[in-house]
């Protein structure tokens, strides 16, 4: 799926969040989840796709990304159950 992505992911159904953005989901996801960077997401084991957009541009899907990191976390959460109550890893369904 080369694309521009903005994702969620998080630990555990309301668990920890994290936002980021990417042109390759697919491998970007495979990445979080086999921790293979360092960084937020190996440290607090944050491996579920929660929810993801896709966009036209990188530019556009860096704004959506700064946007949604600044929000506060129940609008996360909004935007989470809006599309996936039931916090499902979206991950196998890219494949």
């Amino acid at each position: 799926m080369k694309q521009p992505c903005v994702y969620m992911l998080a630990s555990d159904w309301k668990g920890t969040l994290y936002v980021g953005v990417t042109s390759d989901l697919v491998k970007r996801i495979w990445e979080h989840k086999n921790d293979a960077v360092a960084g937020f997401t190996k440290k607090y084991r944050i491996h579920n796709l929660v929810w993801f957009e896709q966009h036209e541009t990188m530019e556009s899907a860096i704004a959506r990304e700064k946007a949604i990191k600044a929000w506060k976390r129940p609008w996360k959460i909004d935007v989470i159950e809006a599309s996936n109550p039931r916090w499902q890893d979206l991950y196998p369904n890219l494949l």
